[in-house]
């Protein structure tokens, strides 16, 4: 049947087929638009971040979720305390016998190798225990005080300890009680938290003094040149 022929549908009018397109033509643009946009935010800001060598930096902070321990010397401590200082935050417990040590024996030298920088840019350090049961504020005050008599150590409420190392994404467990001791198994990275109360990169395993240092020194200076 030729459109000339009598019962042959006319064609719709071109206005009637873009309309009906057009819903589908722009959800398409969107998609494309948005792609755009997030593909330059993503370039934007790996070229901001710094190179590192062993530190993994976050493409936007992440802030620290609510918490609320005691410090070492007694005083309630909480996220505010963190606020107007660079940290490095780590989990571990005063029993443990080699990981932690280690890793705070590094941290201290990280901190000797910095002591150029103005206090407002030095790191603090600070110890959340995964020990709660044996590590009381008396304890951790003695033990870090072999490290660093600037090192803060941090514990409080089974419950409170448990969440904050959820949130931050580190395991964990407690062992077998074996002759009246056990170990405690945990996660060792090592958290820089910014300023604002949140974390802006992680240091894994291993720990190197001079290659934290070097890191940091690298990420505070992209953050104040920023």
């Amino acid at each position: 049947m030729t459109q000339d022929e009598p019962g042959a549908a006319a064609p719709a009018p071109v206005s009637a087929n873009l309309a009906r397109r057009l819903p589908a033509l722009l959800l398409a643009f969107a998609a494309v638009l948005a792609g755009a946009v997030a593909a330059r935010h993503w370039l934007l800001t790996q070229a901001a971040l710094p190179p590192t060598a062993v530190a993994t930096l976050y493409p936007a902070p992440r802030p620290l979720p609510p918490f609320e321990l005691t410090a070492q010397d007694g005083s309630r401590f909480d996220g505010a305390r963190l606020r107007g200082h660079w940290s490095l935050l780590l989990f571990g417990f005063t029993s443990c016998a080699d990981a932690c040590p280690t890793t705070l024996l590094e941290l201290a030298a990280a901190r000797r190798s910095l002591a150029d920088l103005p206090a407002a840019l030095a790191p603090q350090v600070v110890l959340v225990s995964v020990d709660p049961a044996r590590d009381t504020p008396a304890r951790l005050a003695d033990y870090l005080r072999h490290f660093d008599a600037g090192f803060i150590g941090l514990t409080g409420a089974p419950a409170t300890l448990a969440g904050l190392a959820a949130r931050l994404g580190v395991a964990v467990q407690r062992g077998a009680v074996v002759e009246g001791s056990y170990t405690v198994d945990h996660g060792a990275t090592v958290f820089l938290v910014d300023p604002q109360a949140a974390v802006t990169a992680i240091f894994p395993l291993p720990h190197r003094a001079r290659a934290i240092a070097a890191d940091y020194r690298a990420i505070i200076g992209a953050h104040r040149a920023g």
